[in-house]
């Protein structure tokens, strides 16, 4: 696995600073997802996933950076367990999967167009991962807490049992009615 510094630098390499996206540019979404989940006490390998949770494109933010062909690209820079956080993040139907994801535990892959149900640490670290995601979205761009934060607030709500006590608490602090 790559030290964080190398991973910046290859991001900018690969022109996710010229790609916009809510507070200015997707490099500077990704750093503050990462930076996040390290003070919200998440382990390594979910902040190395929070650097790169785009790198495929997601179900939200249709650009990518890298093909997922070329996965074992991103593995060699953030380990095994990162990337595949990274995959399952991006490759997530939200439509399909997060309404129910609490009560399922399955994620319906849009990349395959297959189910997968993931282990209760994966489920734990791609919901933290998400919400962590879209609070910085929240943030940058108060419209959408406008438009979305009642959604969001009850589907936080049914994902606490899985999330990290701590993502739940910034949350509920980040989407106050």
């Amino acid at each position: 696995m790559g030290s964080d510094i190398g991973v910046r630098v290859w991001l900018r390499r690969r022109g996710a600073e010229q790609i916009a996206h809510p507070g200015g540019n997707l490099y500077a979404h990704l750093c503050r997802v990462s930076e996040r989940l390290a003070v919200l006490g998440c382990r390594s390998e979910v902040q190395a996933a929070g650097l790169t949770h785009a790198v495929y494109g997601t179900d939200g933010f249709d650009r990518a950076l890298l093909d997922r062909a070329d996965r074992a690209v991103l593995r060699d820079l953030v380990g095994a367990e990162a990337e595949e956080l990274v995959y399952l993040y991006g490759a997530c139907d939200r439509g399909q999967s997060w309404r129910e994801l609490a009560k399922t535990g399955q994620v319906f892959d849009r990349f395959v167009r297959q189910v997968r149900t993931p282990n209760v640490a994966q489920l734990r670290s791609l919901v933290d991962l998400s919400i962590v995601n879209e609070l910085d979205v929240i943030e940058q761009d108060p419209a959408v807490a406008d438009r979305h934060g009642d959604y969001f607030r009850e589907l936080f709500a049914s994902w606490a049992p899985l999330a990290s006590e701590q993502v739940i608490h910034d949350a509920q602090r980040v989407l106050r009615p």
